[in-house]
């Protein structure tokens, strides 16, 4: 990945595309998490990911506190891309992040092309589990079960300890997001759930329906919360159905 500010990150897999979609990840999450989804949609999406401070090479920064706090930096750092159409997709906590920023540019009278959100339920829904309370043998366990996690690295004592406090950072902050005002969008929304889903309802990714006046499409697809991974293919096939892109040509 190379950097394009500090927050923002590359991949470097499509440089003559004129389409970009720039990925705000889960909770926990970082940006390179999104490069199996930039080389799927290769050479005709540039995919762009947000890194959010506390991870990979932002390690030494304080993690943010609240889904507010990221939105306000991340939009700051997302004007220079605007000068091309450029859509959102946010993953779980990134969904909340997303849509966050596209309200903070919007009132800047800017808009994203569109906003996918994934795994995640409208700004009013109570999603407080409890999760960022949890002792670090729990909230690991909890990391296990979600699938969000590489098995490896919550084998690895020394290393957990290092990622736990952003992890819990993170949830901390998407626990804690609620705002019962639900502004609406000025672009289309695209939401996706995973039938099986433990913790997300699909009818509350459904629900999103609400807050998209100038155009809503949902799709239900097979799996759990990290159905991204489970079903990459179906996923990317939408993106580029949505972004009015042609089929990925075969690859033997």
């Amino acid at each position: 990945m190379f950097p394009v500010d500090p927050w923002i990150r590359g991949f470097g897999l499509a440089p003559a595309a004129s389409v970009r979609l720039l990925c705000f990840p889960h909770a926990g999450g970082a940006a390179g998490y999104y490069r199996p989804m930039a080389a799927a949609l290769a050479p005709d999406v540039d995919v762009l990911a947000v890194q959010y401070p506390g991870r990979q090479d932002r390690f030494r920064e304080r993690p943010a506190d609240t889904v507010g706090e990221l939105a306000d930096r991340a939009a700051d750092a997302v004007r220079p891309l605007l000068d091309e159409p450029l859509s959102f997709f946010g993953h779980s906590m990134g969904a909340a992040v997303a849509y966050e920023v596209a309200l903070r540019l919007q009132a800047r009278g800017h808009r994203p092309r569109h906003l996918f959100v994934s795994g995640q339920s409208t700004p009013s829904a109570p999603r407080d589990r409890g999760v960022h309370s949890l002792s670090d043998g729990r909230l690991a366990a909890e990391l296990g079960r979600l699938g969000a996690t590489d098995p490896a690295i919550l084998a690895h004592r020394e290393l957990l300890d290092v990622l736990l406090p952003v992890i819990r950072a993170d949830y901390r902050a998407i626990e804690t997001y609620r705002r019962d005002d639900e502004p609406l969008l000025d672009c289309p929304v695209v939401a996706l759930a995973g039938a099986d889903d433990p913790y997300v309802p699909v009818a509350e990714v459904a629900a999103w329906s609400r807050l998209a006046p100038r155009g809503f499409a949902f799709h239900e697809l097979p799996g759990g919360h990290f159905f991204l991974d489970s079903e990459r293919a179906r996923v990317c096939a939408l993106l580029r159905g949505h972004l009015s892109l042609r089929p990925a040509a075969h690859r033997p």
